[in-house]
């Protein structure tokens, strides 16, 4: 992967659940997504998600030598499941078909 040498500019995005577990707020597209497809892989594992539970992304657009490139992090949030478990979430949901 290759870094990028010069941060241009950064977008943020955060989304959060309503107590119901839909979508409560966002302001970005990808933590939707994000989010969306941790609940399928939560059904999967038979974990229930937290009320409070959130997703903020960072996507920065920036340079390396000749080009422009792009790097994306996603942080979640996840109180009261085990690290462990937050992991194997995140990692289902950042694969294209989720846990199998």
């Amino acid at each position: 992967m290759t870094k990028l040498e010069k941060v241009l500019y950064t977008a943020k995005a955060h989304t959060t659940s309503d107590r119901d577990g839909g979508l409560s707020r966002t302001d970005g597209e990808r933590p939707a997504i994000f989010l969306s497809v941790t609940k399928l892989a939560v059904g999967k594992k038979k974990v229930r998600l937290p009320r409070d539970l959130a997703i903020d992304a960072e996507v920065d657009l920036g340079t390396t030598g000749e080009a422009y490139g792009l790097a994306a992090r996603l942080n979640a949030s996840l109180p009261g499941i085990g690290r462990q478990v937050a992991l194997e979430l995140a990692d289902a949901a950042d694969q294209p078909r989720g846990l199998r």
